[in-house]
């Protein structure tokens, strides 16, 4: 491939958080009181964004409970216990290369910014990225805007700017965007439903440095 810039995903892309997110949301559900459990192979495959539309995919009831007293909690649950996460294999591996080779990279991100450039921070990752691209809120209802504003300032070449993500949503974003996408499914949605979107699907990031012909 021929890219300079690599646009990556953050959560379950870069940062291996998928039980913890199946973990708070089975907390969820427990605390307000609905009897759905879903364990890892049923939360990929109701996850999804924008997140509201997840919850509700996922049982909750936002005429009894509304979604931003859950999107609360769950930032609440998820921020005591993210520390205990770890990279996915071959995220340093991959960022390093690719720095090796020249290439700009930035972090796409559906979290809230300040949160993102936390975590970023803690796991020892910040210099590989020229910036991180987050969000003003917590409700996560996805990364478009933010990834068009970013373009608009910065104008990278389409054809040499790949998208790397581990859902459907980031798929729709690259197309939209016009720029090229690679999903990893060792993240929040499952291989079967990443192989809808006609693009590259790796299980591992360990698989991307060939890919890109690092």
């Amino acid at each position: 491939m021929n890219t300079e810039l690599l646009i990556w995903d953050w959560n379950g892309t870069l940062l291996d958080d998928v039980a913890l997110c199946n973990d708070c949301l089975n907390l969820l559900l427990e605390e307000f009181g609905y009897a759905p459990r879903y364990d890892r192979d049923a939360y990929q495959e109701i996850f999804d964004f924008p997140i509201i539309d997840y919850y509700r995919r996922a049982g909750f009831d936002f005429d009894v409970h509304p979604y931003a007293d859950l999107a609360e909690r769950f930032v609440q649950i998820y921020n005591e216990h993210w520390p205990k996460c770890t990279l996915c294999p071959g995220s340093t591996a991959v960022l390093e290369k690719a720095q090796g080779a020249g290439l700009r990279q930035i972090i796409l991100s559906a979290s809230e910014r300040t949160a993102l450039e936390t975590q970023v921070q803690q796991f020892g990752l910040r210099d590989y990225f020229d910036e991180l691209v987050g969000q003003s809120d917590y409700y996560a209802h996805g990364k478009l805007e933010a990834a068009r504003q970013w373009l608009s300032r910065q104008q990278p070449d389409p054809s040499r700017t790949l998208l790397i993500g581990d859902s459907l949503h980031d798929a729709q974003v690259a197309r939209q965007l016009g720029v090229g996408c690679v999903l990893c499914a060792a993240g929040h949605q499952s291989r079967r439903r990443l192989e809808t979107a006609g693009v590259p699907v790796i299980d591992t990031l360990e698989e991307l440095p060939a890919l890109l012909g690092l």
